[in-house]
């Protein structure tokens, strides 16, 4: 089983540069998305009922901002798509699914704003995210999605001039730990352990060319699910314009 997950930077504007393509090419059981910026009411028939795939969206009460989705090949039961923040809760951030197997989060973690001036929100949307997890009975949970932070100093090609930029404050990276010391494994690194690869790069200075990215996308599992990923990836070619990358885990 193939679960990929992928900010898109625009639902709208990956679809035509060959979204749909991919999609068939790729051919992932679970495709989670983040930052769709579309209302569920104006996503196109063809994105709604997706070939094979069910469809369950969450979209932001502002338009054109945030909004998450999730395809599954499988039918899974909605749980919820609020974690217990009223600010959090209407900007369309995560998805939560039940599976006979394995319960399904889907996040976008808020960025928390070049001048930090959102920090002290994204921070306590981590405290209310662990604490929704610690509140779950199920002990097999895959947690996917655009986190907004690089944990350690090989997660991003910089990391002394950013040492104390949104992204990759202390106080950031500790919830990656935080997280960590839930329970969850960090697939990508129990992979590989090496510096370079990243999910994001900035669209300025030709960023991506260059690989000066940060690695802030993640796919965690509970560690009774670890030993059953048998490969972490990173689909570092594929942008079809959004400036995050594809990842993903395959059972």
């Amino acid at each position: 089983m193939k679960i990929v997950s992928w900010n898109v930077n625009g639902l709208r504007a990956v679809v035509k540069k060959g979204f749909l393509e991919w999609i068939r090419k790729e051919n992932p059981e679970i495709l989670c998305l983040q930052e769709i910026k579309i209302q569920e009411s104006e996503i196109p028939f063809d994105l709604i009922y997706l070939d094979s795939y069910n469809g369950y969206f969450n979209s932001s009460s502002k338009r054109g901002y945030s909004g998450v989705a999730v395809y599954s090949k499988k039918k899974g039961v909605l749980i919820s798509n609020k974690i217990g923040n009223s600010r959090f809760d209407t900007e369309g951030r995560f998805i939560h699914l039940e599976f006979p197997d394995f319960n399904l989060l889907n996040i976008y973690v808020p960025h928390g704003s070049r001048d930090k001036h959102n920090l002290d929100y994204k921070l306590v949307v981590y405290h209310q995210l662990l604490n929704y997890l610690k509140s779950l009975e199920s002990k097999k949970i895959i947690l996917l999605g655009d986190f907004n932070v690089a944990h350690e100093e090989i997660d991003l090609a910089r990391p002394n001039e950013n040492r104390d930029n949104i992204m990759f404050t202390p106080s950031e990276r500790f919830q990656i730990d935080r997280v960590i010391h839930l329970g969850f494994v960090d697939t990508y690194r129990r992979f590989n352990k090496d510096s370079g690869h990243y999910t994001w790069w900035s669209y300025m200075r030709n960023a991506r060319e260059r690989n000066l990215g940060w690695r802030i996308d993640y796919t965690f599992v509970s560690e009774i699910l670890s030993f059953k990923v048998k490969e972490a990836f990173i689909l570092k070619d594929v942008s079809l314009g959004s400036d995050h990358s594809p990842i993903g885990i395959e059972f």
